[in-house]
């Protein structure tokens, strides 16, 4: 473990507790429930520096930009005035696995959060796969240290208004900046990042062999292109906006590129976190849950120290009434730590109900492998589809409503078997990311005439964008292209267009 502070640290509280707790739990987490982790590394940090870092997407390594530092302002406003919650932890997954604890937190606080992030976080990280498809744990901190000084060095070359600029349209474009599925097993980021340092070793330059079929003269204009060639020629349709333009778009420098590059990298590492948001905190919740148990059962926490420990799970586990005042969706820590709970319930102590359901997992009596063996292959989606009880649909109330924008609310699901299905099915189709984000491809490129870029976003149960936001984040792609955008919106079923918008770059 790795320590470093700047104070000496919160009243009840010392680096010496924190190593015998540190090493308790490391106990109860390999023999309870052999937990196969990342080496961990603990900083203990101050509140203005962990809120410095929950402004940078929890990235302490993050590259500069004005979003970040308004992120800090804000939250450290509503902090110190005491109207939000701050993060008690910050957990990066990488190897080894970093965990940012707030000096301010007392020791009950730190155990909580060391169980919960060096511990259940860490091991989400290292086998759930998701994240070893898609991330590279050994190589994001040195990827993010070249990235945070590659800018740097951008704004001192160039300006910090044109980097900004760049980075402002990369941000607008960062949701449609991932591949949704992989092309190749892993992605190593520390190839990535020897592939840059060697493009940058070479001569810069922004020719680019593809636009040889741009006509350059008003002879050239019928050059044959057909719609199959240019596809085939330029790889479409993608859905990777960031990937293409990096790639294709005829104007940009080799350092504008490079950051498109940086933020499409960012993008894709944060891609796994989004999709298994329930997943990931149900499964750091219960960890923590059961080692902070079992630490008062070994008598290392006491009874105050347990009862302050409950009053926080509580609070991060509280899932209110759709009619409280503080209501604000589905609390991902409530769903998650119910799911995983209940997991064990059926594998224990199963019902008739749960036999018809889930005959596999009822009495299996190895709550500890169905639970890796769930957060290994599953992500929330799928998650829910697969796990999601009669039992605890009730227990959370759920019912399925529906609203036609006209009428009153309509029930359309009850707790019968058949509303069980349904609420199941529509739960999960609310988490998953493929159905609730825009599905957006470059779908052509006018090669022949002004050089348009052609996108098309493909409609599904009647959801169109939001004007405004279309309008913008247009502008901010045509600026990376150079040349007027176009976007047509398609439904899905028939192919007709029911939207178009064109936008033109800022001259």
């Amino acid at each position: 473990m790795n320590y470093a502070t700047t104070d000496k640290g919160a009243k009840d509280w010392d680096f010496e507790s924190l190593k015998r707790i540190y090493h308790e739990i490391s106990i109860i987490a390999e023999h309870d429930l052999a937990l196969d982790l990342y080496p961990n590394q603990i900083e203990i940090i101050t509140f203005e520096q962990m809120l410095d870092a929950y402004s940078s997407i929890g990235m302490p390594l993050m590259y500069q930009h004005w979003s970040f530092g308004k992120n800090f302002a804000q939250d450290e406003l509503l902090y110190r005035h005491g109207l939000r919650n701050l993060a008690y932890e910050i957990v990066i997954n990488s190897n080894p696995c970093i965990s940012y604890l707030m000096e301010e937190n007392s020791m009950m606080m730190q155990t909580l959060v060391i169980a919960h992030a060096a511990f259940g976080h860490n091991y989400f990280f290292k086998n759930n796969n998701l994240f070893r498809q898609w991330t590279d744990a050994n190589g994001i901190l040195s990827y993010l240290e070249f990235a945070k000084g590659y800018i740097s060095t951008c704004e001192a070359r160039y300006g910090e208004a044109e980097v900004e600029r760049i980075l402002d349209a990369a941000h607008a474009l960062m949701a449609q900046g991932v591949s949704r599925y992989p092309k190749r097993k892993t992605f190593n980021l520390s190839d990535e990042e020897r592939k840059t340092r060697e493009r940058l070793e070479e001569q810069e330059r922004s020719y680019n062999e593809l636009w040889n079929t741009v006509p350059s003269s008003p002879k050239n204009l019928n050059a044959p292109h057909s719609v199959s060639e240019r596809r085939n020629l330029l790889g479409l349709p993608e859905e990777n906006i960031l990937y293409f333009l990096e790639k294709k778009s005829p104007l940009l420098k080799p350092w504008e590129r490079e950051i498109l590059r940086i933020v499409r990298h960012v993008a894709q590492y944060f891609y796994p976190q989004k999709q298994t948001k329930m997943m990931n905190e149900g499964c750091a919740t219960f960890v923590h849950y059961y080692i902070m148990n079992r630490l008062h059962q070994r008598g290392f926490l006491t009874e105050g120290a347990m009862l302050e420990f409950l009053q926080s799970h509580t609070a991060a586990v509280f899932q209110p009434d759709y009619d409280h005042p503080g209501y604000y969706g589905i609390n991902p820590y409530a769903f998650g730590f119910g799911l995983m709970q209940d997991i064990k319930r059926v594998c224990e102590h199963p019902t008739d109900e749960d036999k018809a359901w889930n005959p596999e997992l009822s009495g299996c009596k190895d709550w500890v492998g169905a639970l890796k063996d769930a957060w290994t292959n599953h992500r929330d989606e799928s998650f829910i589809r697969q796990y999601l009880s009669p039992h605890l649909i009730r227990k959370m109330k759920f019912f399925d409503l529906y609203d036609d924008g006209k009428s009153d609310l309509l029930v359309k699901a009850i707790h019968n078997e058949h509303g069980y299905r349904t609420i199941r099915t529509n739960l999960a189709d609310q988490f998953d990311i493929i159905q609730n984000e825009p599905e957006i491809e470059i779908v052509d490129v006018d090669l022949n005439g002004d050089r348009k870029l052609i996108l098309q976003h493909r409609i599904y149960n009647g959801r169109l964008i939001d004007e405004r936001d279309i309008k913008d984040v247009l502008r901010h792609l045509a600026n990376l292209w150079g040349y007027e955008v176009t976007l047509s919106e398609v439904s899905a079923q028939t192919d007709a267009t029911i939207k178009q918008y064109s936008v033109g770059p800022e001259r």
